[in-house]
C-alpha cells in the first residue's frame, strides 16, 4: 500500500469507528463489509475550508458527531489549499472575531515557536508575524495552517466523533419536500461512493455545490439596482458576472542562480493580453501597472525580490510574504518566501460557478497558464531597478503548495452561489456611503441586526469580473452577521457556511474573508447543536424571541461576539 493511501485510510477509518450513541445516531465502521458504504452522524459538513472547519469544531466541542468531507487532501480552504494568508481587519488581535479563531491564530504562533529556529527578537514578539507580510498580522505557510487545524481535530478523530473524508466530492443528494436526507460522496482516489446521512447538513464548499444538488434556491452573479436598491449595483442584473478567481503560487529568490521555468505554452497570449473591461484596465495584464481599485486610474507597483524598498510604490514581494528570513536564525532560509496572489494573476475569462466539469478543468488550467506566465515574466522580462530585465533567481516553491506543478491545490474563489435567504444583507446595511445617505450623518455604524450571530469587518472589495467589470472597491463599516442570512427560504436542514450566505454580489465583497467565513461556520455549528437540543428548526430559533435570546446567550458563552464595542 502506498504511504499516501495508508494515511488516507487512517483518516477515514479512525473517524468512522463508533457504536450506538445515546441520541440514536449511529456511526459505522468504514471498513466494515456490512456497512454498504454508508455513514451517519449528527451533522454532515461538505467542504473543509475555514467555514467547514469552524462548523465542525463548534459541533464537536458540544458533543455532536460530525462527518467532514474535503475535495482536496488539505483542510483549511483559503489558508491552505488556496494559498492565501489571512485578510484581516486592524483589531483582530483583541476583538472582532470569535475566541476560537483567535485560538487558531495563537496556535499558529506557538507552532513556529516550538518548531522553527526563530531569532530571539522574533521569539520575544507577542504578536509574531512569520512573514511580516503587509496583508496580515499573521502571514504564515499553508502547511502550518494544515498542521494546526489537524491538531485541533486530532482528539475528536481519536475519540471516534469526527469522520474526516479527504479527497471526497459530493455528487448527489437525496431530499424530500424541503429536507435533505443524504449525500452521495465520491472518493476521488478509489472512485467508491459512500452515502452520508444526518439530521443536518452544512454546505461549506467553495462554490455552494450543495445548493443545486439539494434544490435549495440560490442566486449567482450581479443583482440590479432595482432589485436591491444598492448604490453601487448596476442597472441590469447578470447571473454570469462573478469575480475573478486566482491560482496562487509561492516563490523565493536565490540571487546569482537560474531557476527559470520552461516557457509556458500560453505565454505569448498572456504576455500581450490587455483586459477588456467596461472601465478600462491600465494596459497589459503582465506589467507592474494596474487599475487603482478605488479610482480605476492607472497605478504603478514596485517589485524587488530582496525586499528592498521601491519608493512610494508597493513592493509586491512584501505584500503576501509568508516567511521573512530575518525572523529566523542566520542562514536557515536563503531568502524570503512570498505568495503570488496579485492583480496580474486574477483570472476572469471564465465563470467557475456555472461551469460543467469539463469547463471547470478548462478554466482552471487556463488560469494556471496565466500564473505560470506571470512567473516566467518575472524571471525573464520584469523591469529591474538597475535597468535590466528579469529575475532568473526567482524559484517556484512547489513544496510550499504541496503540488507537482507548484500551483495551489484549488483556485482561490472569491464568489459563490448564494442562498436565497430569509434575510439578505445589502449595501444599505454595511456600505459607508449608503449608510450616510440613509442616516444623514457623516459618521455612522453599520445596521444593527436583532438576530446577530457574529461580527466582521473588511472593506467592500470586488475584483474584476468575468463579464468585464473593473474593480469595485469602497468603504464599509464594522458589521454584524444576521442569523436570517444563514437560513435558506425553504430548505429546513441545510445551512451555508462559506461565501454562500444571503449577501448580494456587492456585500459578498466584505463577507468573504477568512475571519468572517470562520465566524459564519462556527455560528452554524452552534445553531445545529442548539436546534437539536431544543428539538426545533433553525428557522424557529429566529422566529421565536425566547429561543433567539437563548441562542445568542449560548453562542456568546462560547466566545462568539455578536456586536462591536461601543465607540
Amino acid at each position: 500500500m502506498k504511504r499516501r493511501d495508508f494515511l488516507g485510510s487512517v483518516v477515514i477509518g479512525a473517524g468512522a469507528i463508533g457504536t450506538e450513541r445515546e441520541n440514536g445516531t449511529r456511526v459505522v465502521r468504514a471498513d466494515n463489509p456490512d456497512a454498504h458504504n454508508s455513514l451517519s452522524a449528527d451533522v454532515v459538513i461538505a467542504g473543509g475550508g475555514l467555514g467547514g472547519c469552524a462548523a465542525a469544531l463548534a459541533a464537536l466541542r458540544n458533543n455532536l458527531s460530525v462527518i467532514l468531507t474535503e475535495e482536496t487532501d488539505w483542510i483549511g480552504g483559503q489558508l491552505s489549499q488556496q494559498g492565501v494568508p489571512p485578510d484581516e481587519h486592524q483589531w483582530i488581535e483583541t476583538h472582532g472575531a470569535t475566541a476560537l479563531y483567535r485560538d487558531y491564530r495563537a496556535a499558529v504562533r506557538q507552532y513556529y515557536l516550538r518548531h522553527y529556529p526563530l531569532t530571539d527578537d522574533a521569539k520575544s514578539r507577542k504578536n509574531l508575524n512569520p512573514g511580516d507580510g503587509a496583508v496580515s498580522r499573521l502571514c504564515h505557510e499553508p502547511r502550518v495552517a494544515v498542521a494546526v487545524l489537524n491538531d485541533l481535530f486530532a482528539p475528536f478523530i481519536s475519540a471516534g466523533k469526527l469522520t474526516l473524508l479527504l479527497e471526497h466530492k459530493v455528487k448527489k443528494a437525496e431530499k424530500s419536500a424541503h429536507k435533505v436526507r443524504s449525500l452521495d460522496v465520491l472518493d476521488l482516489r478509489t472512485k467508491k461512493v459512500t452515502t452520508l446521512s444526518a439530521p443536518y447538513f452544512v454546505d461549506a464548499t467553495e462554490l455552494g455545490d450543495l445548493l443545486p444538488l439539494t434544490g435549495t434556491d440560490f442566486v449567482t452573479g450581479t443583482e440590479s439596482s432595482s432589485e436591491t436598491g444598492e448604490l453601487h449595483a448596476p442597472a441590469t442584473s447578470n447571473p454570469k458576472n462573478v469575480q475573478a478567481f486566482t491560482v496562487c503560487f509561492a516563490i523565493d529568490y536565490l540571487a546569482g542562480e537560474n531557476h527559470v521555468i520552461d516557457k509556458p505554452k500560453e505565454y505569448e497570449f498572456w504576455r500581450n493580453y490587455v483586459p477588456k473591461m467596461s472601465k478600462p484596465w491600465s494596459g497589459k495584464l503582465l506589467s507592474l501597472s494596474y487599475s487603482n481599485p478605488k479610482t480605476l486610474e492607472p497605478k504603478m507597483l514596485g517589485f524587488h525580490p530582496e525586499g528592498i524598498p521601491t519608493g512610494d510604490k508597493l513592493n509586491l514581494w512584501l505584500y503576501r510574504r509568508i516567511i521573512s528570513k530575518r525572523n529566523f536564525k542566520d542562514g536557515f532560509y536563503p531568502g524570503d518566501i512570498t505568495i503570488v496572489n496579485w492583480p496580474q494573476n486574477d483570472y476572469f475569462l471564465g465563470d467557475l460557478i456555472g461551469a460543467s466539469e469539463e469547463e471547470f478543468t478548462k478554466y482552471v488550467n487556463s488560469a494556471k497558464q496565466l500564473s505560470l506566465s506571470l512567473l516566467y515574466w518575472l524571471q525573464t522580462e520584469a523591469p529591474r531597478p538597475d535597468g535590466g530585465k528579469g529575475w532568473p533567481g526567482i524559484r517556484l516553491r512547489k513544496d510550499v503548495m504541496g503540488t507537482e506543478d507548484g500551483l495551489a491545490k484549488y483556485p482561490y474563489v472569491r464568489e459563490s452561489r448564494r442562498i436565497k435567504a430569509v434575510f439578505t444583507i445589502k449595501e444599505e446595511h454595511v456600505g459607508a456611503a449608503q449608510r450616510a445617505m440613509i442616516t444623514g450623518k457623516e459618521h455612522n455604524s453599520a445596521a444593527t441586526f436583532y438576530d446577530s450571530v457574529g461580527v466582521g469587518y473588511y472593506h467592500i472589495d470586488l475584483h474584476p469580473s468575468s463579464d468585464g467589470d473593473n474593480y469595485i472597491d469602497f468603504a464599509s463599516l464594522p458589521f454584524q452577521i444576521p442569523l436570517g442570512a444563514l437560513l435558506p427560504v425553504k430548505t429546513v436542514n441545510m445551512l451555508p457556511a462559506n461565501k454562500n450566505i444571503g449577501t448580494t454580489h456587492i456585500t459578498n465583497g466584505c463577507y468573504r474573508l477568512h475571519p468572517v467565513e470562520w465566524s459564519i461556520g462556527e455560528s452554524v455549528g452552534l445553531l445545529i447543536k442548539y436546534a437539536l437540543d431544543k428539538k426545533v428548526t433553525p428557522h424557529a430559533v429566529r422566529e421565536n424571541a425566547g429561543l433567539l435570546k437563548g441562542f445568542q446567550e449560548f453562542i456568546r458563552s462560547q466566545g462568539v461576539e455578536t456586536e462591536w464595542p461601543k465607540q
